[in-house]
């Protein structure tokens, strides 16, 4: 065989491995926990860490006021420095919509070794847990929520299980992936890719396995019992964190605290990405350190994105331009069951299934946003956002 014919045999087998040996990562099941409700309703506080959010705040914060919750509940939102009047428009909505009280605290500036959520999350929990409550529910500020949003996730955290099964004691830690805005062409063509590569890193099957080394969490809506935020010492932990919820379910489940991750149907980002330029924003800023600022990594994914996802169509192409059978069967095969494992992600986002085809273009994409992210960590512009740049945790002073 041909060196091609024998890549593209490698990146069949890689596809195989994906399909049936990385925790099902595909497929689109992972939904809240069906559960009884619980006998009493436990209370909790709602906080919501916010800068510069003016332009979405008015579609997401209302829907965190207008919640059908039936026990106790209140919503902090913490004002980290915003420029844009934040603040006084969250007040403003709270007296126009009227709902669930609201808190806003302004904690300013972050100390050294904090980034800026973590810094106000620190600021929104210290207040909330003067009031004692059960779960702490954080949620970003561009996240909408449906009316029983709330009551949904407290059932599957602590409503009891039916038949003995896993999580009959509950969860400490439940969390929805939101379903991100899909309006614009490069949001429809990137946005998907995103989760279907969150999943493929942090398979949901395993990351909700008891005991399994797997954690992660979709920063946008956590719902966490405060007794087990304590024991792992959230956010102080994990106060140097980029990619602080993955770093949370880490902190949680290492404190010996159950959690559950999935897709939401009834939790939505209003957040737009309408350009390609916002959407390599969002994904650059914090690539390089999910490879831990180590080039090494960062070689070892370029060259398994490029295995996994151009190897397939440029085998194809290849094979049947210069008479390559092995080369060409083998490369369409693979491309094949790479669209085919994109397709209960596109049908989550209700997007054409036609985009399928197109991922390894996506792919080459987020290859190219990994290592800006890399070159703009070494000219000391990495993990920069809302006008702020964090250091590599190693080198951030301890505060």
């Amino acid at each position: 065989m041909s060196a091609v014919a024998w890549i593209a045999v490698g990146s069949l087998s890689a596809w195989v491995w994906l399909l049936l040996g990385q925790g099902f990562f595909w497929r689109t099941d992972q939904r809240l926990p069906d559960r009884a409700e619980p006998e009493r309703w436990p209370s909790v506080a709602v906080v919501v860490p916010a800068r510069d959010e003016a332009g979405v705040l008015e579609r997401s914060l209302p829907s965190l006021l207008a919640q059908d919750y039936p026990g106790d509940a209140e919503v902090v939102l913490v004002d980290d420095c915003s420029e844009d009047g934040t603040g006084e428009l969250a007040r403003a909505l709270s007296v126009r919509c009227g709902g669930l009280p609201l808190t806003v605290v302004t904690p300013g500036e972050p100390e050294p070794g904090w980034t800026g959520k973590l810094w106000a999350l620190r600021h929104g929990i210290a207040l909330a847990r003067r009031r004692k409550p059960e779960f702490l529910l954080l949620t970003d500020a561009d996240i909408a929520h449906e009316p029983d949003s709330l009551r949904e996730l407290v059932r599957a955290a602590a409503g009891p299980a039916e038949g003995g099964r896993e999580g009959a004691d509950g969860f400490d830690l439940v969390s929805q992936m939101a379903r991100l805005r899909v309006t614009s062409t490069w949001e429809r063509l990137v946005v998907p890719a995103f989760v279907y590569f969150f999943g493929q890193l942090y398979p949901f099957r395993w990351v909700n396995r008891e005991r399994s080394r797997t954690a992660a969490a979709a920063g946008g809506c956590v719902l966490l019992r405060a007794d087990a935020a304590e024991r792992a010492r959230i956010p102080e932990s994990i106060r140097q964190a980029v990619i602080d919820d993955v770093s949370l379910a880490g902190a949680v489940r290492r404190g010996g605290g159950r959690i559950w991750l999935g897709l939401a149907d009834r939790v939505d980002s209003v957040r737009p990405y309408p350009g390609l330029r916002d959407l390599w924003r969002m994904v650059s800023r914090s690539a390089y350190a999910q490879l831990r600022h180590s080039p090494a990594l960062l070689a070892a994914a370029v060259a398994g994105l490029f295995l996994v996802y151009v190897v397939p169509p440029a085998a194809l192409v290849a094979g049947l331009a210069t008479g390559d059978p092995v080369a060409a069967w083998t490369g369409g095969v693979a491309w094949a069951v790479m669209a085919g494992t994109y397709l209960p992600m596109l049908g989550y986002y209700r997007q054409s299934f036609w985009l399928a085809p197109l991922l390894p273009f996506t792919a080459v994409l987020y290859l190219l946003m990994t290592v800006d992210s890399a070159v703009q960590h070494h000219r000391g512009r990495g993990a920069a956002w809302k006008g702020r740049t964090y250091a590599r945790p190693e080198a951030a002073p301890e505060p």
